[in-house]
């Protein structure tokens, strides 16, 4: 916009700079021309006076420039010419101006005893155009000048208009990336204060609705608790142990598939946060290995001393190592072992999940599949984890023969 407003004023005002210095340009070169032509004519009187006298040789000598006197009786006085035409119409009493090589001749008839003497006076073509070129360049300096100064002009207003507009662009594309905090400064013109009043009202606006998001989903969490507990204990107390057992499978799978709702629902609400990936998987690998301790299963865990930031809030990244270790457990037999290994990357940390179990392809991955009869939606809450971070998930085969999923997270 800058660039465009610029060449605009560019072009107008070089539309109106053409339009008053040109014909000011003519204006001069006429202007020194007559002048040029009046002092040719004045020196061609000053002689004209002493034809027909004794001093007529003096006079000439007195005038600085080339005058040449054509007497009536065919002799001349002065510097050599011809004698042209307009000399030949000159002497039939009238004055005139005509062009000649390398200039104009000031032609101007005198009465004498014995007829009509013509006094001619050359103005070169120097001194038709003494100080024109001058005045046009002084006047194609101040063009340029004024041009310029437009383009400055235009550029600053361009500029007072464009900054809050390219204000209002950041915090738009912050506002997409999930950062709520995000409010434009007004300024520039009314309209475009305007849109950044309405951007900021805008940006309260969803802030308002995300938090009664929240609150639903909390709302909902509570709600649905109950009735599940409910199912449980009903299952429990049915008499036939296959019935309760597969009873018992069913809300199980129910009560995972609705955490994950309620916990996406609250990832999607909470916005992008960070937290200390080493201290996040530390503590959940501390929390599964006394389970992995009943069922006999051996546990390594590789994270560094140090903080290791990621951008991912502490819940989100808690359900993340969580899922991927709670499918370890249910899809593998007791005594699998299972390592852990969390290690710095450029601008992120890799997070991988190795078991000793029969593993499983890549199309765990979609949503909803899943080989062993579960909702299947651990490895989906994994990499949505992982994406929102900008980062993602890949599942391989283990070392061992089992599953690894790798898990990469960006740096906050």
């Amino acid at each position: 916009m800058r660039r465009w407003l610029a060449l605009l004023v560019a072009a107008t005002t070089s539309l109106v700079l053409i339009a008053l210095l040109v014909p000011m340009a003519l204006l001069i070169r006429a202007v020194a021309e007559n002048g040029a032509m009046s002092r040719a004519t004045a020196a061609a009187e000053s002689v004209a006076v002493a034809v027909g006298t004794p001093d007529l040789g003096l006079a000439v000598e007195q005038v600085s420039r080339p005058v040449t006197v054509f007497l009536p009786d065919g002799r001349t006085v002065g510097d050599r010419a011809a004698r042209s035409d307009a000399v030949r119409l000159a002497a039939t009493g009238r004055s005139v101006t005509a062009e000649a090589d390398g200039g104009r001749e000031v032609l101007v008839s005198a009465q004498s005893p014995g007829g009509t003497a013509v006094i001619r006076v050359f103005v070169p073509d120097a001194e038709l155009m003494r100080g024109v070129r001058e005045a046009w360049l002084a006047l194609a300096l101040l063009g340029i000048g004024l041009v310029a100064l437009g383009i400055v002009l235009a550029d600053r207003l361009a500029l007072a208009v464009t900054r809050p507009v390219d204000g209002l662009a950041r915090v738009s594309h912050r506002l997409a990336g999930g950062d709520l905090t995000a409010r434009a400064e007004p300024g520039g013109p009314p309209e475009v204060r305007s849109v950044a009043l309405a951007l900021n009202h805008l940006a309260g606006r969803i802030d308002e609705l995300l938090a009664a998001e929240r609150e639903s989903v909390a709302d909902l969490s509570h709600r649905l608790r109950t009735p599940l507990t409910g199912l449980r204990l009903d299952a429990e107390s049915l008499r036939d142990p296959e019935e309760a057992a597969r009873v018992q499978a069913r809300v199980d799978a129910l009560e995972r598939a609705v955490s994950a709702v309620i916990t996406e629902a609250r990832r999607r609400s909470a916005g992008r946060g960070s937290c200390d990936a080493a201290a996040v998987v530390r503590e959940r690998v501390r929390f599964w290995s006394v389970l992995a301790e009943d069922q006999g299963r051996e546990v390594s865990i590789s994270v560094p001393d140090g903080p290791l930031p990621v951008a991912v809030g502490v819940e989100e990244l808690a359900a993340c190592v969580d899922a991927l270790l709670g499918n370890v457990f249910a899809h593998t037999p007791e005594g699998a072992s299972m390592s852990v290994r969390l290690q710095p990357r450029p601008q992120g940390a890799l997070l991988v999940v190795e078991d000793a179990g029969p593993g499983f392809d890549a199309a765990a991955l979609e949503r909803g599949a899943s080989g062993g009869g579960s909702t299947g939606l651990g490895l989906d809450i994994a990499r949505r984890t992982a994406e929102s971070s900008g980062g993602g998930l890949a599942v391989s085969r283990s070392a061992e023969g089992g599953a690894r999923v790798d898990v990469t997270f960006s740096s906050p």
